[in-house]
């Protein structure tokens, strides 16, 4: 069935990083790889919200009973990052930023700003939950298939890094918790998996129009709310590439119509009473590693018949994801076991024909029925058959309301139940909040800046939307204003270009060049200190470390007649080519190319 006729009902999230100080206190947003200084070690408890009841989705966290380790940096991480230490007043640069983005959407701005609480026990944040401010709402963002309403603009904390995930223990890291995050939110007005590329990319061109936005890999993050007639809302989160979003759309909508196919199916039927049998000995002979691992560390291997399933856990959702796969990452993540095994998919994995008989006669199943096996410790395996026996439940209904995650392959996977309002309660710790609108002026649009460097600086189309969209745009008008004699087009090959022939041409980690560097090498172009065709070089030297002035010093017109005198002389008969190639070698970094050939041509008359 074509996606027009399933009824789609769609709407995005985007959570854009801001650059400099975070949210509530003045560590830097830097994003570090080198070994954290310490650990400190937690447990977190879900607390009820303002309503007076535990959330659903905190609730379910809680129950996996983990312990959290953070790990950080004495010199970038601060007490407010490690819960030790109330907030401090909200970044004013953050709260700008976002009333700027309100103001270009004609967005409905709160006069007043209180900043709440979102319980998160999920270890992502020290404190159990994220601060997050209401800024704007009741914004329009124009499309290609008609405006797109913008339901909430709100400022938040982001949450920290997740270094290793084991059933037992998260470790995170603190250097990303806190950074400020705009996250904007559209009405359901989305209309196919492709106008929803278009609709985040229209944000994302708005978002880069300001100042402070993160620019970079792993610095925006988009959520997509999914449904179809009949369906429910289920949110994906963590689309990172912006070309997966329409398969996303699709295939959740697939996923959705298979399930509400799957429920038409089952309507009459009763799904029979949750019994768990002890399967242990039973296949304790089982050739299957799995089991053999279970049964070596005193485990338990148990197992569930479900009457009238056979072939029906086998059925595909999405594309090599299926009933099976859904209750497997129920399982998973509930109890946090390795997965399931069931009858629509043995023999396998070791499990021989034998084995399956020796199952399907302690389970007394027909042919008619399926059973689902877990082999585990005894309190993981009970726990994983009773979230496999609830999402079972679920099937009877249609859709659950979760939240899901983006796999790379554009299928999705569980990972909690969709939160609820009982989850917010205010934060007493932060005052409220009176935006000023008199002080909050609208930048240059993206779209208008691409089209300046284009008209007033002489860039290509393609040059100026890669210098405008880049983390150097701030570096690059500042290039060009205080060094008039470089050509506008020239300064922008040099930072987007030529770092990028640093890396894939000659292996060299351009990331380490600083602005400085640059500020540095077009001082020295200015001066006449060093040339333009040695640009290349002087920048691989200073990523090396290893630039120095005197190494690239122009030599006097003296010095350079009698070099190039000699290569004539040492060469009587070689042709201009030759001997240019020999004078280029031998004054490599010392003088242009062009002023060696003028030379070279004086010299042979």
């Amino acid at each position: 069935m074509s996606i027009d006729k399933l009824g789609l009902t769609c709407g995005i999230e985007i959570h854009q990083q801001l650059d400099g100080k975070k949210l509530f206190c003045n560590s830097p947003t830097i994003i570090r790889e080198d070994k954290p200084h310490f650990r400190i070690v937690r447990k977190l408890r879900a607390s009820a919200g303002e309503s007076g009841i535990i959330d659903v989705a905190a609730k379910q966290e809680q129950s996996r009973n983990r312990r959290y380790v953070y790990e950080g940096y004495y010199d970038t991480t601060c007490l407010v990052e490690t819960d030790s230490e109330p907030p401090h007043e909200i970044n004013k640069d953050s709260l700008l930023t976002t009333l700027q983005f309100c103001k270009i959407v004609n967005a409905r701005i709160s006069p007043v700003v209180q900043v709440m609480r979102k319980i998160v026990v999920d270890g992502s944040n020290t404190s159990g939950f994220q601060r997050t401010a209401l800024i704007g709402r009741e914004g329009i963002l124009a499309t290609s298939l008609g405006n797109v309403g913008i339901t909430n603009i709100s400022l938040e904390e982001d949450s920290c890094k997740i270094i290793k995930d084991t059933p037992e223990e998260k470790v995170y890291r603190l250097d990303r918790l806190g950074i400020p995050l705009i996250e904007i939110g559209t009405a359901p007005d989305i209309k196919s998996p492709e106008h929803c590329l278009e609709t985040a990319k229209k944000i994302g061109m708005l978002l880069r129009s300001l100042p402070f936005v993160k620019r970079g890999l792993g610095t925006i993050r988009q959520d997509v709310n999914v449904s179809i007639k009949g369906g429910t809302r289920v949110e994906i989160k963590g689309a990172q590439d912006l070309r997966q979003i329409p398969q996303l759309v699709e295939l959740e909508a697939k996923r959705q119509h298979e399930l509400l196919e799957l429920k038409r199916e089952l309507k009459g039927k009763k799904l029979n009473s949750l019994s768990l049998v002890d399967l242990t000995s039973v296949l304790e002979k089982s050739p299957s590693k799995i089991i053999q691992r279970t049964v070596s560390n005193v485990g338990k291997i148990l197992g569930i018949k479900v009457a009238g399933f056979a072939g029906i856990i086998g059925r595909e959702l999405q594309p090599g994801y299926r009933v099976g796969t859904e209750l497997s990452g129920r399982a998973k993540i509930k109890a946090g076991v390795g997965g399931i095994f069931h009858s629509d998919e043995l023999p396998n994995y070791g499990i021989t024909e034998n084995d399956v008989l020796l199952i399907r006669k302690k389970l007394n199943c027909t042919t008619k029925d399926a059973f689902i096996i877990v082999a585990d410790k005894e309190t993981k395996t009970k726990m994983a058959l009773e979230a496999v026996y609830e999402r079972l439940e679920e099937l009877f209904l249609g859709v659950p309301k979760e939240v899901r995650k983006a796999n790379q392959d554009g299928t999705t996977s569980y990972l909690r139940p969709m939160p609820g309002a009982s989850r917010m309660y205010p934060e007493t710790d932060v005052p409220l909040i009176y935006p000023d609108l008199s002080v909050v002026e609208l930048p240059e649009l993206l779209e208008e800046k691409i089209s300046r460097y284009q008209k007033r600086l002489g860039l290509s189309g393609d040059l100026a939307s890669f210098i405008a969209k880049s983390d150097k745009v701030l570096l690059f008008e500042e290039l060009v204003k205080t060094h008039p004699k470089q050509k506008p087009a020239f300064i922008a090959e040099t930072l987007i270009s030529t770092p990028l022939e640093m890396k894939r041409k000659f292996e060299v980690d351009s990331d380490s060049l600083t602005e400085d560097n640059f500020r540095d090498l077009f001082r020295f172009l200015e001066e006449e200190k060093i040339h333009k065709d040695i640009v290349l070089d002087v920048l691989i030297d200073m990523a090396k470390g290893q630039f120095s002035l005197q190494k690239y010093a122009s030599l006097s017109t003296e010095d350079l007649h009698k070099i190039i005198a000699e290569v004539v002389n040492s060469n009587p008969k070689a042709p201009f080519g030759a001997l240019m190639g020999q004078c280029m070698k031998q004054l490599a970094g010392k003088a242009s190319g062009e002023v060696i050939s003028k030379e070279l041509k004086r010299i042979l008359g």
